[in-house]
């Protein structure tokens, strides 16, 4: 994984240059932050980029559950599970 870079722009320049920054969103895979008043307001992302980090988050909440089951004792043996997707399968193709 590597590091996202960013960039602060003033909002002026997302209405005034926009190829710009979706330029620097897109191929740079740069995060630039829009700010309003000189304060961050707004984050923009090249489309590619957000697919990732929404799939990372995706696969951290999983995990995130999966650990909390195992904390708790909400785990089954491995043999068990795979009897019980064979039998999931067996059912599905009857």
């Amino acid at each position: 994984m590597y590091p996202l870079q960013e960039t602060i722009r003033p909002s002026a320049d997302l209405r005034n240059h926009y190829n710009e920054v979706s330029k620097q969103c897109r191929e740079d895979n740069e995060a630039v932050i829009i700010t309003v008043n000189g304060r961050g307001d707004t984050v923009s992302l090249g489309y590619e980029e957000y697919k990732r980090m929404k799939a990372r988050i995706e696969l951290l909440e999983i995990l995130a559950e999966s650990d909390e089951d195992v904390k708790y004792g909400r785990v089954a043996p491995i043999q068990d599970t795979f009897d019980d997707l064979r039998k999931l399968l067996k059912e599905m193709k009857n």
